[in-house]
């Protein structure tokens, strides 16, 4: 991947050309940005410019044969780990090698996906990925080895806030004293989900969201995307590419989250006074529960941004409204006065607990009760 496939981010993709170029080449670097950002194939380019030591601003002009093992990432300098679970065909001891020719494809596919597109390809289900102590082993080996080419060795490490302690623990030497030309890159989205010892071994690159006229621009160089409709979706996905892309294809995952969640706020709303709807509550509890917990965390965090598209109507700012509501008979307009500042805090917070809850495996059932019985509460707050 050469920076001139990457969307917008220029600014960083000088910083890293020019690092490169002077031989300022950080053994630790982590990219830090929210999702869709680029800060995965912004890496891979990063890591292309090294190993084929390519020049100038399109990321060309060294090794033609290295720069095509970058077309199928299959370059034996460039090293992956992301976070991984046993599945239906990968049984026990799952590592990035593992799944590897699997996670070639995938990225190639699509560069900004996220960490709930990965579980969905590999189908983990109800497990939650991790990087555990048998890949930080595996890493070990790897980078134990001379470089296929004489060069530089790249590790990329994606999601590394997915690192558990004891593969954080194993690797902290490594990055701290790294073999002679070898760079890690660690990718993260918050830099408060990384341990404080592998951040003071990094040196750390912040990553904005895209703007929203970068995303409309690649939307219609890229996808082929009417203008119209590239415009609409550049306001929709803010900053996030990778959504965008799924709003173009009209994927929603196959999971119906507007449904659910105006089905939550209907009976909440009726249940004041009314015992009897309780028992709604319970059974669309029930049914989410049983989702996969990274849909689980993926429909809350939908909810989260429709009551906050409804608060900005409410607060007379429909220029930053972009969500068209589908569902019959439900209108944010209608429902934005019930989200307000009494409110709206409380709303966040309890979101938010219940996203921690459900990443610490808790009981999804029990979670998704409690935070509907306090939002029948929250509902009237005036």
């Amino acid at each position: 991947m050469q920076f001139s496939e990457i969307i917008g981010q220029q600014h960083l993709k000088n910083h890293l050309i020019q690092s490169a170029s002077s031989g300022r080449i950080p053994h630790a670097q982590l990219f830090i940005g929210p999702d869709g950002s680029g800060t995965l194939p912004i890496a891979i380019a990063y890591a292309q410019y090294l190993l084929c030591k390519n020049t100038g601003s399109e990321n060309e002009g060294g090794s033609d044969s290295c720069n095509l093992k970058f077309k199928s990432l299959g370059h034996p300098d460039l090293h992956f780990v992301f976070p991984v679970a046993t599945t239906d065909a990968v049984k026990k001891n799952a590592t990035s090698d593992s799944f590897i020719e699997t996670w070639r494809n995938f990225i190639i596919e699509n560069p900004y996906a996220n960490l709930f597109d990965w579980y969905n390809h590999i189908d983990i289900q109800n497990k939650q990925g991790q990087i555990g102590v048998d890949e930080a082993q595996e890493v070990l080996k790897k980078l134990a080895l001379k470089s296929y080419e004489g060069g530089y060795k790249v590790m990329i490490i994606w999601m590394a806030d997915k690192l558990n302690v004891e593969a954080s623990n194993k690797l902290l030497k490594l990055l701290e004293e790294p073999p002679a030309k070898t760079v890690f890159i660690l990718i993260a989205e918050n830099e408060k989900t990384i341990i404080q010892t592998i951040l003071s071994r990094c040196q750390i690159l912040k990553f904005p969201a895209l703007t929203a006229v970068d995303i409309e621009t690649a939307l219609i160089e890229k996808q082929q995307c009417s203008p119209s409709s590239a415009t609409l979706i550049s306001r929709q996905a803010q900053g996030n590419f990778n959504k965008a892309l799924h709003l173009y294809k009209n994927t929603n995952d196959g999971l119906p989250f507007e449904n659910w969640f105006v089905q939550w706020v209907r009976a909440a709303f009726r249940a004041k006074g009314n015992a009897a709807v309780i028992q709604d509550l319970i059974l669309w509890s029930e049914e989410l529960s049983a989702l996969g917990r990274e849909s689980q965390k993926q429909f809350l965090e939908f909810c989260i941004e429709l009551f906050r598209q409804a608060l900005l109507i409410n607060y007379q700012a429909p220029e930053l409204v972009y969500y068209q509501t589908t569902v019959e008979k439900f209108k944010l307009e209608n429902f934005a006065p019930f989200v307000n500042n009494s409110n709206i805090n409380e709303i966040f917070e309890e979101l938010s607990e219940a996203i921690y809850h459900i990443e610490r495996n808790g009981n999804p059932k029990m979670i998704f009760t409690d935070l509907s019985i306090k939002l029948t509460r929250l509902i009237h707050q005036k």
